[in-house]
């Protein structure tokens, strides 16, 4: 006999199959090799060697000539949850008296059947189902690697009481329903069912009788070939996994007489002929069609799509908050304004808000409200004018700030805008704002004690005012002071035929997404020309707050 390689490889196997799970077909085949005490008296040539030739153990012949009843080869070809009774529950059942539960009535009946046909074929290799009540110990187990001095780790041990074997056939205390949503005093139970995902399992344990000859039938000597587990996603657990061309596995007995078993696990299941297969196949591209079909259904099969030439924006945003101002319990009123050429928006559109009021909270140096308030709208761009000269405006987003006290009455914090981003992605923003003020204590007074601040009448003043028809616009002797900020978060997409696989389309929108990124550099170097013309503002307003003899005729400070 050739040299035989163990498999070491106990752990477990995961599939997953489509097909129904009574079709599964095990082959397992059980061998008696020798008495492990025969292990230690091998010669010092083979000391150093990890395979042993088993052509050494060769079972000898009885002084009859015929092999010993010790020298067992079974083999059984087993489906899912096909009972196979072991010697011990045969000897149980037969006594009317152990039966309690209709299933062990059901065991005795087919028992007495098995006799009266000749007895079960099977002598070693025998099942568990799901119906009994076995439960291997390795089920609680809790070491996670096969380590002999393996300390089992907090996380571990607390895992460990919330496995189970056969989650369905348990009350759940956590899936009944019922009207109050939040549980404030849970039970133990209640954890420990609801800290597991309840999919339902079923196990199947295949097991050996490894008693000597004459002692079959005894709890001690039954050992687990393999274990089966299987839920109802399709997906099965094999432990171990089946042998394949891995080698045998290997089982040394315990006790006064210790012997070496070795055993393999095939998958036997029946092939599917190529007519099943192809009905299959039909059985999925209807199921799959009807499946498609419901989908259309609940989508719609009218795709609503732009005009031809023409842009759809849409945005999805958040005022995220507010940081830097001198109140408290802020809140911010905001308004999209869309230009009046070329721009549209639906008739139920809303395109202004009002977050709620929220108190800050101190985060370094400043102080800062979180909204988190979302708002969403849409519009869209026609682009008529094909003339290189005309750059597409893009919309702005206007934001003001209120403080709210005590008595109720608001006061103004600061006004601010955005030229919303012309391409699309996600977007953090954040709004530098600015109010306007009054020289003097009592303009100071008023504002802390009455409420009252100035105002703008027309919000569009904190950039170009709508209603603004000339060529330049002068803020001359307007006074204003710098104060927080708010941070936004824009999500934007766009919509457009031109990202479509036309050549047309894409040529004459083409020219739109040109100029509109023209239109973005033109915004940029309009941020950057109003952040000098601030700078150059607050340097003037720095100059005549400086004593007369500090600076020069020449508007200088002198050193």
């Amino acid at each position: 006999m050739a040299e035989t390689v163990w498999n070491p490889d106990t752990g477990e196997a995961v599939y997953r199959s489509r097909d129904p799970v009574l079709n599964l077909r095990l082959r397992v085949h059980l061998q008696r090799i020798t008495s492990s005490n025969f292990l230690r008296y091998q010669p010092v040539a083979q000391l150093g060697k990890d395979l042993i030739d088993l052509a050494t153990f060769r079972p000898h012949p009885t002084a009859s000539g015929h092999r010993s009843e010790e020298e067992e080869e079974e083999e059984v070809v087993i489906g899912w949850q096909e009972k196979l009774f072991s010697q011990f529950e045969v000897d149980l059942y037969r006594n009317e008296a152990a039966c309690q539960s209709p299933l062990d009535h059901q065991y005795r009946q087919e028992i007495l059947k098995l006799e009266d046909s000749g007895g079960r074929k099977n002598r070693r290799i025998f099942t568990y189902t799901d119906s009994d009540r076995y439960t291997n110990v390795e089920e609680h187990c809790q070491k996670m690697t096969t380590a002999a001095r393996e300390v089992p780790s907090f996380l571990v041990e607390r895992m460990a009481n919330v496995r189970r074997r056969r989650q369905d056939r348990r009350g759940m205390e956590g899936g009944i329903l019922k009207s109050r949503i939040v549980t404030w005093e849970p039970s133990e139970e209640f954890v420990r069912n609801n800290h597991v995902i309840n999919t339902p399992l079923q196990t199947m344990y295949i097991m050996a009788d490894l008693g000597p000859y004459g002692k079959l039938g005894y709890k001690k000597y039954e050992h687990v070939l393999c274990t089966l587990k299987v839920d109802s996603n399709g997906v099965i657990t094999v432990k171990p996994d089946f042998t394949g061309l891995k080698g045998p596995y290997r089982i040394e007995t315990e006790g006064e007489k210790q012997e070496v078993w070795k055993y393999t696990v095939d998958n036997a299941s029946s092939l599917a002929q190529p007519e099943e297969e192809e009905r299959e196949q039909r059985v999925f591209k209807d199921l799959y069609g009807r499946h498609k079909e419901y989908l259309s259904s609940l989508v719609g099969t009218d795709f609503e799509m732009t005009a031809p030439g023409a842009l759809r924006l849409f945005v999805n945003g958040e005022v995220v908050s507010a940081q830097g101002y001198e109140y408290d319990n802020l809140y911010v009123h905001f308004f999209v304004e869309l230009p009046t050429t070329n721009w549209s928006s639906p008739t139920f559109q809303q395109l202004s808000g009002i977050t709620q009021t929220c108190a800050t909270k101190s985060l370094g140096m400043e102080k800062v409200a979180y909204f988190s308030y979302p708002f969403t709208f849409e519009a869209s761009f026609l682009h008529e004018d094909e003339s290189t000269d005309a750059l597409p405006e893009w919309p702005v987003l206007y934001c003001e700030v209120l403080s709210l006290d005590f008595w109720q009455r608001y006061r103004v914090e600061g006004y601010g805008a955005m030229v919303l981003p012309a391409t699309p992605g996600s977007h953090t923003l954040t709004v530098s704002t600015w109010r306007p003020m009054e020289l003097g204590t009592v303009a100071e007074l008023r504002r802390f004690f009455i409420g009252g601040s100035l105002e703008l009448e027309d919000l569009t003043y904190v950039r170009i005012p709508g209603t603004f028809k000339g060529e330049r616009l002068s803020r001359f002797g307007f006074r204003t002071e710098t104060t927080g900020s708010v941070t936004f978060r824009l999500h934007c997409l766009q919509q457009s035929r031109a990202f479509m696989e036309s050549s047309f389309l894409r040529k004459r929108m083409r020219s739109v997404l040109d100029r509109l990124e023209g239109f973005s550099q033109q915004s940029s170097v309009h941020s950057v020309l109003e952040a000098f013309r601030r700078a150059r503002r607050r340097m003037q307003e720095a100059r005549e707050s400086l004593p007369q003899d500090l600076v020069s005729p020449s508007g200088t400070m002198v050193s």
